[in-house]
């Protein structure tokens, strides 16, 4: 049997997370258990589902922008020009989040952030950094995204079997390295996959 000393202490700590969780403290008391997201229930298990910031994924921490209208490709991250959209270079810096992730089959469509990445996946990915996405898309899906014809600074490729993008001159893909596959970004733009390609743009980009 509890003694009366330990029931007065288990109704006052009772008394006090109401007091907290009232004055819209619970989530700085959930974040003393590892924290949580914008939008979740405070004392939910942490999740993510898009990213950490670009300083927690090694070797990604803003990089300063190039003269001129075409991205650099520096060891395998792409730099952004400093004439391109804000959306353009947000685009970019997604893209360099994941560009070390395998090739994973269906990654990246059920969740943003993932272990790996498909071709559509990564692209989705990467268009999702620029605000141009609401959620993934594959590769069918891809091809009447957006609108026809080639874009200013962004130009998705896709078919029933792959996509990829060029983006700021620079193409984002899944196929082609001869290192193994997953996203990286490639200098070259020719496509490296046979078959008819629909090409697409996002509106104004």
């Amino acid at each position: 049997m509890l003694s009366k000393r330990t029931r007065l202490g288990g109704a006052l700590a009772l008394v006090l997370l109401a007091l907290l969780i009232n004055a819209g403290g619970a989530s700085a008391a959930c974040n003393q258990f590892g924290g949580v997201s914008a939008g979740q229930d405070p004392c939910a298990p942490e999740t993510s589902t898009e990213a950490p910031p670009v300083a927690a994924v090694p070797g990604t921490a803003p990089v300063p922008t190039v003269p001129g209208a075409r991205a650099k490709l520096v060891e395998g991250m792409a730099i952004a020009p400093a004439s391109a959209p804000p959306a353009v270079k947000k685009v970019i810096e997604w893209a360099n989040r994941i560009r070390t992730k395998p090739y994973v089959w269906g990654g990246g469509h059920g969740r943003w952030w993932d272990t790996g990445y498909d071709c559509s996946g990564a692209v989705s990915y990467a268009l999702r950094g620029g605000g141009l996405i609401t959620s993934p898309l594959d590769s069918t899906g891809l091809m009447s995204w957006g609108e026809p014809e080639a874009g200013r600074w962004i130009t998705v490729y896709a078919n029933s079997g792959h996509t990829y993008a060029v983006i700021a001159g620079l193409r984002w893909d899944t196929a082609g390295s001869a290192d193994g596959t997953g996203p990286r970004w490639y200098a070259d733009t020719a496509s490296v996959v046979s078959g008819k390609l629909a090409v697409r743009h996002p509106l104004g980009y």
